[in-house]
């Protein structure tokens, strides 16, 4: 049995085609295209006919792929960029029309389901508690819980309205932005998040998305897209603190020319590792680890 999870997420759509093992669903088809959705909502309230029509162009192209692999069900979720658009029906009525139809997550369901992923990997399962961190184009999402024998309990869980196009369409519109910008950006995330959020009482930091990945390949020159490579590896904070400095310095074109650099994220990545740095900050965190699974892949296993 195969099924799919799309992920129409504010900055990317990310495709993930798995099948049903005795073991649970194995991945054995991912792909992700940029389309940046949700630039400028933050701004303007809606979804942008560009950003608009780049996703539905990746929608019809993945429903395709994910049944000529196989998949009998496919199912498309968006998130943040949609929850806040005041025109998310009419991209819903027109993802229908060409059927390939959506679905809009809560935010609140994002960040468990991103949480899941993280604590029903086994590369995970030593971990007593768990804080992840799911930086988005929108939102960031940040989960702390405790396994407790047989289940987890949530000591808190929550998505905030920080994410990296609403940086980028808003204070950081500058592609190299100044010292100045950042410092101004820091204060906004900081407030946003509540300086002191459970400052010390963090369990093991799992960062999700491009930006954890991208970071990972950046520094360990993975040129091409090896998951092996990036899964669970160790990102400190003073090297996510540096990556803000020297990516901030550079202009786009500059930046998609990094070795490592996935196509696409080049406007993104450095306010990534911004906002990655802020929750790091709030937690106390002296480190993180990266997963390349997201909450798709929670969706997919409760489907």
């Amino acid at each position: 049995m195969r099924k799919a999870v799309i992920d129409v997420g504010s900055n990317s759509v990310l495709l993930l085609v798995g099948e049903k093992t005795d073991l649970g669903w194995k991945p054995i088809l991912e792909d992700t295209a940029v389309t940046a959705l949700g630039e400028g909502t933050k701004q303007t309230g809606v979804l942008g006919e560009q950003g608009m029509s780049r996703t539905l162009e990746a929608l019809h192209d993945f429903f395709e792929k994910a049944k000529r692999a196989g998949a009998g069900q496919v199912r498309a979720v968006a998130t943040m960029a949609a929850r806040i658009a005041t025109n998310a029906e009419g991209f819903q009525k027109r993802a229908e029309e060409q059927s390939t139809p959506i679905e809009i997550l809560s935010g609140e369901d994002e960040a468990q389901l991103g949480f899941e992923a993280v604590a029903n990997d086994p590369t995970f399962k030593d971990c007593r508690r768990l804080s992840i961190v799911d930086p988005g184009g929108h939102s960031t999402e940040l989960v702390t819980a405790d396994r407790e024998d047989a289940h987890w309990n949530v000591r808190f869980r929550r998505s905030y309205p920080v994410g990296t196009l609403a940086l980028r369409g808003d204070l950081l519109q500058d592609a190299s932005p100044n010292p100045l910008l950042l410092l101004k950006a820091c204060q906004e995330i900081d407030d946003e998040i509540g300086l002191c959020y459970r400052p010390h009482e963090h369990g093991t930091v799992v960062t999700l998305g491009a930006t954890g990945t991208n970071l990972v390949s950046i520094r360990d020159r993975v040129t091409t897209w090896q998951p092996e490579l990036v899964h669970g590896a160790r990102l400190d904070y003073e090297e996510v603190s540096k990556a803000v400095g020297w990516l901030s310095t550079l202009t786009d074109e500059q930046r998609a020319a990094v070795p490592g650099m996935e196509s696409g994220r080049q406007k993104t990545i450095h306010l990534g590792a911004l906002i990655l740095e802020r929750f790091l900050f709030a937690l106390r965190a002296p480190e993180c680890y990266v997963s390349v699974k997201g909450w798709r892949h929670a969706l997919l296993e409760r489907s």
